[in-house]
């Protein structure tokens, strides 16, 4: 499966979730399959999606917070892994997918296509709840199953990224529709 195939699946297990997404393909990706104004497109800052979506969930305890991050874009920082796990916010699902390429640079491989091993960097930064997802029928029903807590979700997908257009917002649209979701009653 590809990034495109996991990100439609995702998008299938939302309820009412405020969704932080990647920058780049994964953002343009996740917009064309279903925009909502509760999505926040990353347009810049590659690595910081998962320290965004840690204060979102800090700050909006009530509401379930979905990170959708990408292989290469957590390498660049994985001290946002310990950081996350000691707060352990029980609203937030840490999403990772694994295509061991930097997608929206030009598929150049990460480390996951080597030694590296996001999960068990994971497991060492004190993940409780840790899933790793290899077939595209397996992300729905995964997903669902898991309820309130901290989760680390990985998805291991195959390069490439879908043909689509760019985020048609300007970054502070974005901004104000998901300032919007955040204030608005569960």
């Amino acid at each position: 499966m590809k990034r495109y195939d996991a990100l439609k699946r995702i998008v299938d297990s939302l309820s009412n979730e405020l969704v932080v997404c990647n920058l780049g393909s994964p953002s343009r990706e996740l917009y064309s399959i279903s925009d909502r104004n509760s999505n926040f497109y990353m347009l810049g800052s590659m690595g910081l999606v998962s320290s965004i979506t840690l204060g979102i969930a800090l700050a909006q305890p009530k509401k379930r917070v979905w990170c959708i991050d990408g292989d290469g874009s957590l390498l660049m920082n994985l001290g946002s892994l310990s950081t996350i796990a000691n707060n352990q916010p029980n609203n937030l699902m840490l999403i990772v997918i694994d295509n061991s390429s930097y997608g929206s640079t030009g598929n150049q491989k990460t480390y996951t296509s080597g030694k590296t091993n996001l999960e068990t960097i994971a497991e060492g930064a004190g993940f409780e709840s840790i899933t790793v997802i290899e077939k595209e029928e397996d992300i729905v029903p995964s997903l669902k199953s898991l309820g309130i807590g901290c989760h680390f979700v990985l998805i291991k997908t195959q390069p490439g990224n879908a043909q689509v257009e760019n985020v048609p917002l300007l970054p502070e649209e974005i901004k104000k529709r998901f300032m919007k979701s955040l204030a608005e009653k569960i």
